[in-house]
């Protein structure tokens, strides 16, 4: 059967004192990596340790590069992370190899690094009032895939009907009707490009409840998440940024952090 496609856009933890020896053994390679002085919106994430599946989310601005980062929220914002915690993910600095797990497909982790944000999707009518990002309504014919042996893995993919529903499109819909996804705010981890089996289908989005945590995605209340997407300006190049409390101290220098 044929189909069109449309559109698609764009391991347990170590203990806590190996992890951060093999991180300060890697930090000299990394030491070049800075965030880009384009980027002038920074959201950061900081659980407790790379078990955690809660952590407190602030978010930084700048006028330009030469400008000290300032709070955006007056008090951080509460979230919920993986069930089992955090990984490694693939962002925009990389992969380190120093030890602590890789994010995988269905492992539960939420990826930590330094990302891109990607589309806005939702299946409300219209993104919040006042939300200057690209907005995306999830319609009937949309789906964002979590197959790896898919060739669309991890991609928003957009159907055209008419010239047939491929066999594995009911599965990777993008299901209607749940309140979690009234707006999903993409997190670009494993995009550039996307690596099989290595984790997918990542955003911000509405949590489930105060104390559930999500299968890698991070969740906020509503109103949260409302105020979220009314700050990201895509004139700002937001990014991403989700790291254990120790991990963020030891790279928040070699990687120009908040």
């Amino acid at each position: 059967m044929q189909y069109q496609k449309v559109s698609f856009q764009k391991n347990p933890a170590l203990p806590r004192t190996v992890c951060l020896l093999f991180l300060l053994l890697w930090l000299p390679s990394m030491a070049s990596a800075q965030l880009g002085r384009a980027v002038r919106q920074v959201i950061v994430t900081q659980p407790a340790s790379w078990t955690s599946n809660t952590a407190t989310m602030q978010c930084y601005q700048r006028a330009s590069s030469r400008d000290a980062w300032q709070p955006v929220f007056g008090k951080p914002v509460p979230v919920l992370l993986g069930k089992k915690g955090l990984a490694w993910g693939r962002g925009v600095f990389g992969v380190p190899q120093n030890g602590i797990p890789m994010k995988v497909e269905k492992d539960w982790r939420a990826p930590a690094g330094v990302f891109q944000l990607g589309s806005l999707f939702g299946y409300a009518a219209t993104p919040p009032a006042g939300a200057r990002w690209p907005y995306i309504q999830v319609g009937p014919w949309d789906a964002y895939v979590d197959d790896s042996s898919n060739p669309y893995y991890n991609r928003h993919v957009r159907i055209d009907p008419r010239q047939g529903i491929p066999p594995w499109f009911e599965k990777q819909r993008m299901r209607l009707g749940d309140a979690a996804y009234k707006w999903m705010l993409e997190i670009r981890h494993n995009q550039q490009p996307p690596a099989a089996g290595y984790g997918s289908a990542i955003f911000f989005h509405v949590r489930r409840g105060p104390d559930k945590p999500s299968a890698g995605c991070t969740t906020m209340a509503e109103a949260d998440l409302t105020r979220l997407i009314r700050w990201v300006d895509p004139q700002a190049a937001p990014h991403y940024v989700l790291l254990p409390k120790a991990d963020y101290a030891a790279l928040r220098g070699p990687w120009g952090l908040p």
